[in-house]
């Protein structure tokens, strides 16, 4: 499916799904460069899920910022508000001939990542399922967070919200077909 103009918000995607009585099951599929406010939008769809009673689960990775420069990627899990260092920057590599390389290095912590995969596997049912976000490690390497991958491929939550980058959208909709996209923009988030 293409982008859904109802689903601007957290607050209208919960309208919109909620207020129909025979609604089938969902994925919405929020996808937007790093800094769009993908993190943002979900953590404000657990609120906006729990102020109209629902319960919301899975996961949620708040960026860790020193002195205004991102640092680390937090792992948080949304039932019990448990969060843990999931992954730091690498240093740049630098060298007198190359200048420091602009891509995206991060180390990520072996333990988190077990803690979030045990979350995730464990999960109980929930209103809303949230994965933020499913990236290059799960979706490319089948590492990662890999049993936010099978829960998602399960089909078993009303409403599941996956967060990825746009250079993945076309392998998650390759292997989420019935998903809804929606864009994200700073003024969407």
């Amino acid at each position: 499916m293409s982008e859904h103009g109802l689903f601007r918000s957290p607050d209208s995607l919960l309208a919109s799904f909620f207020s129909q009585p025979n609604r089938s099951a969902a994925l919405v599929l929020l996808t937007g460069v790093s800094g769009s406010g993908k993190t943002t939008w979900c953590t404000s769809l657990v609120e906006q899920a729990r102020s109209r009673g629902l319960n919301p689960a899975g996961i949620i990775s708040p960026a860790v910022f020193e002195s205004g420069i991102k640092t680390g990627i937090d792992l948080l899990d949304i039932q019990s508000g448990e969060r843990r260092l999931l992954a730091t920057r690498k240093e740049p590599v630098r060298s007198p001939a190359a200048p420091i390389r602009s891509t995206l290095n991060w180390q990520f912590n072996e333990d988190t990542l077990a803690w979030g995969n045990h979350l995730l596997e464990s999960l109980p049912q929930s209103d809303i399922l949230i994965m933020d976000e499913l990236g290059p490690l799960e979706f490319l390497e089948n590492k990662g967070l890999v049993n936010g991958l099978k829960l998602i491929d399960q089909q078993q939550h009303n409403l599941a919200c996956v967060s990825v980058r746009p250079n993945l959208q076309a392998t998650a909709q390759e292997r989420w077909p019935w998903a809804t996209i929606l864009q994200i923009e700073a003024h969407t988030a």
